[in-house]
């Protein structure tokens, strides 16, 4: 297990983190100029970035954590390398291959290859919808509460990713371009597309060294038009999160040695 080493180098990075933040508050404006817009992405989207604090910060970021519960995610965002770290179990991608390391076999009850990367999307939003290999279309708005909220359709170009026939659908708030709900398709175990969309809303949201992440997420339930109706479930919390320019050791990514 990596707990204690990973408690050390949290400690760093969490260090790294608030120098960073002290150092940027005096660049913003410097920042906020050389901004530079994306033409590969829709205008309306261009905007969802920029209110979540644009893809020049985003891509500035090395390492992505927070917490999910008793589960500690970490992601190096340069090359997806990922380990979700708990008391009973360590799972994670170090570039080649999913590996699970347990105290004790049957600790971990889920797919490691389905898991390893699932919530690291979801708390990544709306950035990872940036990434290579993306096509855009326009999609129908959603709406909830008496709001209207614009979509657009985000899907991959063939043999991007393990999943490359999942589609997102971010929706946004036509005011201030703040993301507001993700529908979302599962195709890992089908290997096959689908037109059955999971939907999320996106309750809260933290400033994360400039970055506007999420602090919680509901996934909830729709009618037989697609619209949100109320929560499936209660919501999921993300905590102690960070976004720092530091870069970690490749070998903190790999399987623990026995």
């Amino acid at each position: 297990m990596k707990k204690i080493a990973f408690v050390f180098i949290l400690g760093l990075v969490v260090v790294s983190c608030k120098k960073e933040i002290k150092k940027e508050t005096k660049t913003n404006a410097k920042t906020e100029i050389v901004e530079k817009v994306n033409t590969d992405i829709p205008v309306e989207l261009n905007k969802v970035f920029k209110t979540h604090g644009g893809l020049t910060a985003w891509n500035s970021i090395q390492i992505l954590s927070f917490n999910k519960g008793e589960e500690a995610h970490t992601a190096d965002l340069k090359t997806r390398k990922t380990v979700i770290n708990s008391p009973k179990y360590s799972l994670g991608f170090d570039g080649t291959e999913v590996w699970l390391d347990e105290e004790n076999k049957g600790d971990y009850k889920g797919n490691p290859e389905f898991y390893y990367n699932l919530y690291f999307y979801f708390y990544a939003m709306p950035f990872v919808l940036a990434d290579d290999g993306i096509i855009y279309e326009k999609a129908d708005a959603i709406t909830f509460d008496g709001v209207n909220y614009p979509g657009y359709k985000i899907s991959y170009k063939a043999n991007v990713g393990t999943s490359p026939d999942d589609n997102y659908i971010i929706y946004y708030n036509p005011k201030n371009h703040q993301m507001e709900w993700l529908a979302y398709t599962v195709t890992f175990n089908s290997k096959a597309p689908s037109e059955k969309y999971n939907l999320i809303r996106y309750n809260k949201w933290e400033n994360v060294n400039g970055l506007i992440l999420p602090k919680e997420i509901t996934w909830y339930k729709k009618d037989d038009k697609g619209m949100p109706t109320e929560p499936a479930r209660p919501a999921t919390e993300f905590t102690l999160p960070l976004a720092s320019k530091a870069k970690l050791a490749d070998s903190f990514f790999e399987k623990p040695k026995k």
